[in-house]
């Protein structure tokens, strides 16, 4: 039997290469399968990790139907034995049912990896139907760590370097670079990774080396 599979955690924390080496594990013992991505920091129809590694993709946005996609390779004469979805968080409510439905009834397994929440701490909608319909939701293993060192658990987004909760879902970013903006007018946006406490108290790794390099705090030597 098939199984729908979620592969969860925050960001920085290797899903996508995680993504990646389950596609070649799968491939290397013969299996025929399909990489879906959304919205991924390479680019369109890309699944890429921060370690460098890529592979093309399917483009899911939110007009991709699942289900008759499987239908139209299967009545083609192709073979599917699997799919692997990054970036789930972003997929739909109805494209996570009909994953579930290719699961049940074509007997594909599906390993679907996403975040959890988003920068407001609230469950991406992908994410949450997943953990409704999942067979199994693993949690991924690889901590990643806030800033003062303890587990990362909550997403921050970054305007100018001010963490924000307040905006659009969902824009593309990265963890570790800030996207530049086209010209000195634009924000400056950025992602990072945070501790509950530090992300209540909106405090990032800039603002807490401004805070410390603060002539208040500094002693006086």
């Amino acid at each position: 039997m098939a199984d729908l599979n979620f592969y969860s955690g925050t960001m920085d924390c290797g899903k996508s290469t995680l993504a990646l080496q389950m596609d070649h594990n799968h491939r290397a013992r013969g299996r025929v399968g399909r990489v879906f991505t959304s919205h991924d920091r390479a680019g369109t129809a890309t699944l890429s990790s921060r370690l460098g590694l890529a592979v093309p993709a399917i483009e899911v946005d939110n007009e991709f139907h699942f289900w008759q996609y499987t239908v139209d390779e299967l009545t083609q004469g192709g073979r599917i034995d699997y799919f692997v979805c990054d970036e789930a968080q972003f997929y739909t409510a109805d494209q996570i049912d009909q994953l579930a439905k290719i699961t049940d009834e074509l007997s594909i397994d599906v390993f679907a990896f996403g975040i959890l929440t988003d920068f407001r701490t609230q469950l991406f909608s992908g994410s949450a139907r997943l953990i409704e319909l999942a067979d199994h939701v693993h949690t991924l293993q690889v901590e990643a760590l806030c800033w003062c060192g303890e587990r990362a658990t909550h997403n921050a987004r970054t305007e100018d370097g001010v963490m924000v909760t307040e905006g659009d879902v969902i824009v593309v970013g990265d963890v570790d670079h800030e996207l530049a903006p086209d010209d000195e007018d634009e924000t400056v946006v950025g992602y990072e990774v945070l501790c509950r406490r530090h992300h209540r108290r909106r405090m990032t790794a800039a603002t807490a080396k401004a805070a410390a390099m603060s002539p208040d705090v500094l002693p006086f030597g």
